[in-house]
């Protein structure tokens, strides 16, 4: 039984979504529908198994196959603002000419797009390039920028080993709102994580305006399926770095590393925190499960 505080108030901050209508929302040149993961993930696919758990709003990322096109997610977000919103994409970097990345970031953040996604240097493919300061280029710099003067994040997929230059980069717009997406790759595998990596990610807690996404639990999880108990430990090292107001659950559905059944465990990723983070107050439970993600994407 869901818990009444968290009834009908759930926030995924990570979800992908993509339609098989091709003639609506046409794939980006170059693929096809064979490269998609599955013919469709559509917010109905995500409803079918989440609405067990009550209305569930939405964070919808966009997906690589659709390039730079945000047709799709911008008008989910049309229908349903108050269910939608998004992270979209926008490159910093290019061999071609196209609009400045900070004029973009604005102009898609009327649409209600209010995160940007932003590759690792080293823990992401395709990287951009193999220096330690891979951020330091004038777009990047552009992007920083139009996140602190407009509160637009970026939203890190970025491994542990990139961490160091994106602490240099949030030591030098400090008002820039930062997402770290998926615990920057921390994973328990043969039953342990690293110490250092989790540490690093910590570390990063010292930026006021970084924000960490709480997940995928299926995919840190050693388990093969729920209840995923032993990522507990991780949450309790996250909650107590950032804090449970820069902290927000993520199911990365949609994602490619599957629940094993979503019916089960999209419920138990929540239950984790829910039920049995014994360590989190009620107000913790409510910040991790809706408020950090409901502040920053819908009480704008």
């Amino acid at each position: 039984m869901t818990e009444a505080h968290t009834e009908n108030r759930i926030v995924d901050a990570h979800t992908h979504v993509w339609t098989d209508d091709v003639e609506s929302y046409p794939l980006a040149p170059g693929f096809i529908k064979e490269d998609l993961w599955h013919p469709h993930f559509t917010p109905d696919d995500h409803f079918s198994y989440s609405s067990s758990v009550g209305r569930v709003r939405i964070n919808l990322v966009q997906m690589t196959w659709y390039g730079l096109d945000h047709s799709y997610i911008l008008d989910l977000i049309k229908s349903s603002p108050d269910t939608f919103v998004g992270t979209g994409i926008v490159p910093a970097v290019s061999d071609v000419s196209l609009a400045s990345p900070d004029k973009t970031m604005l102009a898609l953040s009327q649409g209600g797009i209010y995160a940007f996604r932003v590759r690792g240097g080293y823990g992401a493919r395709p990287s951009l390039n193999d220096r330690p300061n891979w951020l330091d280029h004038e777009g990047h710099e552009k992007m920083f920028t139009a996140g602190a003067e407009y509160n637009l994040a970026l939203s890190f997929l970025a491994g542990t080993e990139d961490i160091l230059e994106v602490d240099r980069m949030c030591t030098k717009h400090p008002e820039t709102p930062v997402i770290l997406d998926h615990v920057s790759g921390v994973r328990i595998r043969d039953g342990h994580f690293s110490e250092d990596a989790l540490e690093a990610v910590c570390d990063m807690a010292k930026h006021k305006r970084v924000m960490i996404k709480v997940g995928p639990l299926h995919a840190l999880s050693n388990d093969t399926g729920s209840p995923y108990l032993d990522v507990l430990p991780i949450i309790k090292r996250l909650v107590e770095s950032f804090g449970p107001d820069r902290c927000m659950w993520e199911s990365d559905s949609g994602g490619p590393i599957e629940m094993d059944n979503p019916i089960v465990d999209y419920p138990a990723s929540i239950d984790i925190i829910r039920k049995h983070a014994d360590f989190l107050s009620k107000s913790d439970k409510d910040y991790l499960l809706f408020k950090t993600a409901e502040n920053f994407f819908f009480n704008r």
